[in-house]
């Protein structure tokens, strides 16, 4: 109630003031004094323009002088900028010269630099040529029969193997309680007595012991047996033909020579290198001049003994097909002034030679290698991997070569390493029990296997040591010996799986070396056919020996053996 009446009040009071307002209004003079008012207000705004104008040119003004001031400034610092710049041009302009100068400077510097370092590194390629040079030709001195594949009998002034034994003071000889070895009896063909001295015989003070005193004087003398047949000849009286008893086998000529005689010369020329003319000499001095054969008779027994044995040739040649390990390696030969070649395969009971106009996959046709199927062991020569069922490299010539590279790569260690471990692999194969090759089992797999990571190790070593230090070209053959070790590892280590297997090819080597030494007695051989013959002779002779045959009497048989129709 209270609220309604206060905004009644309110309201009437509005109500009121608006009444008076609109009367005012009305009456005209609100509006005489509201444009008073609006005129007064004009005027002050009027003199607050005229005020503002005038602030605004004063203003005006002092922003001309300023503007005026800051572009004198302005102009000011530009001018010295220009002055500053022009300096610093010319400043620039005489560093670039000096620049300009300094770059001519340094590059005849550096084109002086670039030719000293041309000539240092062509003096520096020149210094490693020749370093590689010497290198190289210190290798080829100090080749020998250690270090590579030279014979010693090939090499000059060859070093003197030292005696690492110490000295004991003893004196040479058999010591105090050694067993001697006296020299073989043999049995008597003439019993010579000697008497008893009279002194010792008739005197009272010795009395006999019942030992007998014997010594021999053993001799040999060369008789010549000449047996002489003869038989009655008869004419047929109608035809005139003349007729007489048949001769035993071999009484072809007026003169023939018994087998002995004939193997006496074969062996004397063929095996022990004797020359034709110093052969019939020496069998001319041995008969006091009763027996003189021509060379030419001596020149042709190898052709006679080759063919009398072509059987035997022909089952060594069989035999060697089914031997489970074959030898095989080649050989120069001269025939007339020409090179030729000589082959070998040989098992531990038969040899083999052939002559070879070619080495290759020529030398090997006709040979019990071209149709093999078993183990061949040889030297490396690639021609041999075409053949033969598993390879085996020989030892000797590895370690040989790792001698070398020792000595001209001094700094390396593989070489050391690698060569003592073949030694140590040679060992263990000879430990074996060499009357037990049929048994597998006596091979320690284990020992076999923890050598082999071995050699892959060393290997690693080698090619870490290669890397690190490339090889020079003119010294290849330590970096060419570790890639032929690497890519055949199997063919080198085939021997420790298999007993029948050996570790090196010194059975063909030294069968070759025969030929090698015939070679130097006969210097070329005058016709490939003589070559031959010999190479079919000596094979046969080779393999009588190898069966522990007396070589005089097998061959003296085989030349009184008839002749092969």
């Amino acid at each position: 109630m209270y609220g309604n009446f206060e905004y009644t009040t309110n309201l009437e009071y509005r109500v009121k003031a608006l009444n008076a307002q609109v009367r005012a209004f009305r009456s005209g003079e609100k509006y005489l004094k509201m444009c008073s008012e609006h005129r007064a207000q004009l005027a002050e705004k009027n003199r607050e323009i005229g005020k503002l104008k005038i602030e605004l040119g004063n203003a005006n003004a002092r922003n001309a002088t300023m503007r005026k001031n800051y572009q004198q400034v302005i102009e000011d610092m530009e001018d010295e900028q220009k002055k500053r710049l022009a300096e610093k041009d010319r400043e620039i302009e005489s560093l670039k010269a000096r620049a300009f100068k300094a770059e001519g400077k340094l590059d005849d510097t550096l084109d002086k630099l670039t030719e000293k370092n041309r000539e240092l590194y062509q003096a520096l390629t020149g210094l490693e040529e020749e370093k590689g040079k010497r290198q190289k030709l210190l290798a080829q001195i100090n080749r020998d029969y250690e270090n590579s594949s030279i014979p010693s009998s090939m090499k000059q002034g060859k070093k003197k193997i030292s005696n690492n034994r110490e000295k004991t003071g003893k004196a040479p000889g058999g010591q105090p309680g050694h067993k001697g070895h006296l020299r073989k009896k043999h049995v008597p063909t003439r019993l010579i007595e000697i008497p008893a001295p009279e002194k010792y015989a008739d005197s009272p003070a010795f009395r006999p012991t019942g030992r007998v005193i014997r010594k021999q004087m053993v001799d040999i003398r060369l008789a010549l047996i000449v047996d002489e047949y003869c038989t009655p000849e008869f004419r047929n009286a109608v035809t005139g033909q003349r007729v007489h008893a048949e001769f035993p086998e071999g009484l072809d000529d007026e003169v023939n020579y018994s087998g002995n005689i004939k193997a006496f010369a074969f062996l004397l020329n063929n095996r022990c290198n004797v020359s034709i003319m110093k052969t019939a000499d020496f069998l001319s001095d041995l008969t006091g001049g009763a027996l003189r054969i021509s060379t030419g008779m001596i020149c042709g027994l190898s052709e006679e003994f080759s063919s009398k044995t072509e059987m035997d040739q022909k089952k060594a040649f069989a035999d060697m097909l089914l031997a489970p390990v074959m030898n095989v390696d080649f050989t120069s030969a001269r025939v007339n002034g020409q090179n030729m070649n000589v082959v070998v395969c040989a098992t531990p009971s038969s040899t083999l030679y052939f002559a070879r106009e070619h080495k290759g996959h020529e030398g090997v046709k006709g040979t019990p290698l071209e149709d093999y199927q078993n183990i061949s062991v040889h030297d490396h020569d690639m021609t041999f991997y075409n053949y033969g069922g598993a390879h085996q490299e020989c030892i000797e010539h590895p370690r040989r070569y790792l001698n070398a590279s020792m000595e001209n790569e001094p700094g390396l260690k593989w070489n050391q390493q690698m060569r003592g471990l073949l030694q140590e692999m040679i060992h263990f194969r000879k430990s074996l029990d060499p009357e037990d090759n049929r048994d597998p089992d006596q091979i320690d797999e284990d020992r076999v296997n923890a050598l082999e990571a071995r050699y892959d190790e060393i290997l690693d070593c080698a090619r870490e040591e290669y890397e690190y230090e490339p090889p020079s070209k003119y010294n290849m053959d330590g970096f060419n010996l570790y890639k032929r070790l690497h890519e055949y590892k199997d063919c080198h280590l085939l021997f420790l799986h298999d007993r029948r297997v050996p570790y090196s090819n010194n059975l063909a080597e030294r069968l070759l070396r025969a030929f090698k030494r015939k070679q130097k007695q006969v210097m070329t051989f005058r016709s490939f056919s003589g070559l031959d013959y010999w190479c079919r002779s000596a094979g046969t002779v080779a393999s009588l020996h190898a069966q522990g045959k007396n070589l005089y009497e097998s061959v003296a048989s085989i030349f009184d053996a008839k002749k092969p129709k």
